[in-house]
């Protein structure tokens, strides 16, 4: 099917009701057996919408990682206000420009069959734009093909964007190597004088503000003093990083921002475009935040079938456990019925887990319990399809990237 978030079958906010919504969800689905991945298209629109409103008219460019689901990423793509893609592989990129013309990865590539693909492909090559922060990433470029034997490449810049005091040190993902307005500089000329590569954009992801909640519970205060410091820090230095650049290349793009920063990246007037993708799906990772409160538009069911104790309830499978650091964070998030709690030895199993509580004493075998990822794009890996509904209504299906038999990463 073809989503369509253009069009609204209501105004209301049927989430803010969770008995109604998992129930009304749990009705679409009652046909169905098994783990069932579902997408709301009412709270996607929602989701989609709001995003444009915290991005103030700055374009968002979709994050493809946060979403796995073309038809996802296309509906999103034909609201007014988003452009372009950022992809996480140049396989991805590569198979996305089949039906894209703006496509800009997010991450250095080694992948040298995936460059070779490129580089023999012209349409390809004026649509795909690669990202690098080493001048050893361009000498591997022209390593699987030499700059006269090949199309002109699209080159962007990923400059750090993380804090680094002297008290507290590095605040913030480790990426890029070039964190300083002169070593970005550098860069640049070096990219300049290269042949075969043209230099068109930058990229500073601020993962230390649009990535970390900021009404988490404990510990709040600190992480908004942290992030009031860095993103001062931030507007200064990447303004100066963007008018160095601007001496060596004519930039068609200034990229930042995600999810958890659209207002701040938004006023940062050396932004051209942000990028946002988790807050579509809204991965249960995005519910700490003070800015945005997402609707819950992905979620996954499954079946209970096993009562080892009055209070506990074991589920067929679950242990889709999140990428970043082994903490409870990263399990995902049982949400209804309302109560239920994995174990502390036992969390989310490989096959079956165990989910203890006051709801578990009514729960029978064959019963749904429904739970949120963590991530917002990493469902997409563990099943080949959403089923899309719409209250109590399920009106479709769209397969994600491994129901198209891709498997990027």
């Amino acid at each position: 099917m073809s989503l369509d978030l253009l069009s609204s079958s209501t105004t209301t906010e049927p989430w803010k009701d969770p008995a109604g919504y998992w129930a009304a969800t749990t009705s679409a689905v009652s046909h169905l057996s098994g783990p069932v991945a579902t997408l709301s298209l009412p709270a996607l629109r929602y989701n989609a919408l709001d995003m444009l409103v915290r991005a103030g008219g700055v374009p968002i460019r979709v994050a493809s990682k946060s979403v796995r689901v073309r038809e996802a990423i296309d509906a999103t793509l034909a609201m007014a206000g988003y452009r372009g893609i950022l992809a996480f592989t140049l396989p991805e990129a590569l198979w996305l420009a089949e039906t894209h013309d703006d496509v800009v990865l997010g991450y250095p590539t080694a992948d040298r069959a995936a460059l070779a693909a490129l580089v023999a492909d012209e349409r390809a090559a004026a649509r795909v734009t690669l990202m690098v922060d080493d001048v050893a990433q361009l000498d591997l470029v022209d390593a699987v093909s030499a700059p006269g034997s090949r199309p002109e490449l699209r080159v962007a810049i990923d400059a750090d964007a993380s804090w680094r005091t002297p008290g507290l040190g590095h605040i913030g993902v480790h990426r890029s190597p070039v964190h300083e307005p002169g070593d970005v500089a550098t860069l640049g000329r070096a990219i300049a004088a290269r042949a075969g590569f043209r230099l068109v954009g930058l990229m500073m992801y601020e993962a230390q503000i649009a990535g970390q909640g900021d009404a988490t519970g404990s510990g709040d205060g600190v992480i908004r003093w942290m992030q009031r410091r860095s993103s001062q820090e931030l507007l200064e230095r990447r303004a100066a990083i963007v008018a160095a650049l601007r001496e060596v290349a004519s930039l068609e793009f200034v990229n930042g921002g995600g999810t958890g920063s659209l207002e701040y990246t938004a006023s940062d007037q050396s932004v051209t475009e942000l990028t946002a993708g988790s807050g579509l799906f809204a991965g249960h990772l995005f519910d700490g935040y003070r800015a945005f409160d997402p609707a819950p538009a992905a979620a996954f069911s499954l079946e209970v079938v096993r009562k080892p104790a009055a209070d506990i309830a074991t589920v067929l499978g679950g242990g889709w456990i999140a990428s970043g650091p082994a903490a409870a964070s990263r399990q995902p998030l049982p949400v209804w019925p309302a109560g239920l709690r994995t174990l502390s030895r036992e969390g989310a199993g490989e096959v079956q887990t165990p989910l203890k509580g006051e709801a578990a004493r009514a729960l029978r075998v064959g019963d749904r319990v429904w739970f949120r990822h963590s991530k917002s794009g990493e469902l997409a890996e563990r099943v080949d399809r959403y089923h899309v509904v719409d209250g109590d209504r399920l009106i479709g299906e769209v397969p994600t990237y491994r129901g198209e038999g891709k498997a990027f990463l």
